[in-house]
């Protein structure tokens, strides 16, 4: 069996379908009218995600230091979502990686379709995520690709052309990667716990793990219809997005309303996980709702690497944030088990984390 016919139903590139003409999008793409974005503005007074300047945490003004350690904490807990810029990721590579990835979406459909993934590891290029037969599907097509632990990085199933493309990705995830240790450093300080609690937590340098997957929304002619992913979160541990920067999409949940992020320039929008929310942090961070709206007139492309713990490493709440007033709100798990457990589950979200609370 190929890779192609190893999915429940024919796969269709949405990108095709897109650049086909057609005027009305095809049902199984339709979502529920409950489902469907919604594009009037939330009426909230608070219009973005917070911005973090990391440079800040350099400055000899220790009061500028211990403010922005705060401005993230109160992210973590209140939002679950910030962005950082003056983050140490070179905006040369950025625009040359987000250029090299919307080269690859254009090539010819038979380029993309040598590396078509299969849903036993979604490595690949992909359109659909998850196997239940007739499910409704999202207006997007991916690459999905692994970079750490060492032992599942395959260059060999990236992308040969454009040229660059694996010299850049590598390159790319190497800076990201550095980044995410910087930042998990940030997250256990303001935990209270030692500056490597979480990178430890998460395997070290051996076993923690990290995949990118690199999202492409081609132009739909009914927006109003359906979604680019439709409402999660995201089960590892920490997210970095590259956004488009001329076309906005991402919506965080917050209450009862979907907020549309505003990316600014040069940032890397940084999402808590259900791993950090459940598994760690005992419910003091957030991890929070988010989903992709698209456009009729711009197709958009954005980059999200997953930082994660390592799949077989038993994870629970830090000793340290287990009191007899608060205790452990979640039973450990590994991974592996908890991914396990949403495929059961399907997609992950609010009412998902909620299920996995210990009985008290």
């Amino acid at each position: 069996m190929s890779r192609m016919e190893s999915w429940p139903e024919p796969i269709i590139r949405v990108q095709e379908l897109s650049e086909s003409g057609i005027k009305e999008i095809p049902e199984h793409f339709v979502k529920l009218p409950a489902d469907r974005p919604c594009f009037i503005e939330t009426t909230s007074h608070v219009d973005n995600i917070p911005l973090i300047d990391l440079e800040n945490l350099k400055s000899f003004d220790e009061s500028i230091r211990v403010e922005t350690m705060e401005l993230i904490s109160k992210a973590c807990r209140e939002w679950g979502f910030f962005q950082v810029v003056n983050h140490g990721v070179s905006h040369e590579l950025v625009a040359y990686v987000r250029g090299v990835w919307r080269e690859f979406f254009h090539l010819p459909l038979e380029e993309k379709q040598k590396l078509a993934n299969s849903p036993v590891t979604y490595e690949g290029y992909g359109s659909r995520l998850g196997v239940v037969e007739g499910a409704k599907l999202d207006w997007c097509d991916y690459f999905f690709l692994h970079y750490l632990p060492q032992l599942l990085k395959d260059e060999n199933k990236w992308p040969s052309l454009p040229i660059s493309c694996r010299q850049i990705t590598a390159e790319y995830g190497q800076q990201l990667v550095n980044l995410c240790e910087r930042l998990t450093k940030i997250l256990s300080i303001n935990l209270g716990l030692n500056e490597d609690y979480l990178h430890k937590k998460f395997g070290g340098d051996n076993e923690r793990g990290a995949c990118l997957r690199v999202n492409f929304y081609p132009k739909c002619p009914q927006p109003d219809l359906t979604l680019g992913l439709s409402p999660h979160s995201d089960p590892g541990g920490l997210t970095l997005v590259l956004p488009d920067t001329d076309v906005t999409g991402l919506q965080v949940r917050r209450g009862d309303d979907w907020m549309t992020v505003k990316p600014a320039p040069n940032a890397f929008i940084v999402n808590i996980g259900d791993q950090i929310q459940v598994n760690i942090a005992n419910a003091i961070y957030k991890s929070v709702e988010h989903r992709v709206i698209v456009n009729s007139a711009k197709e958009r492309i954005s980059l999200a690497f997953f930082y994660n713990p390592g799949g077989n490493i038993l994870i629970k709440p830090a000793d340290e944030l287990v009191t007899e007033d608060q205790p452990a709100l979640y039973s450990p798990m590994t991974f592996n088990e908890y991914r396990a457990f949403i495929r059961t589950k399907g997609p992950c979200g609010k009412s998902l984390v909620e299920s996995l609370k210990s009985p008290r």
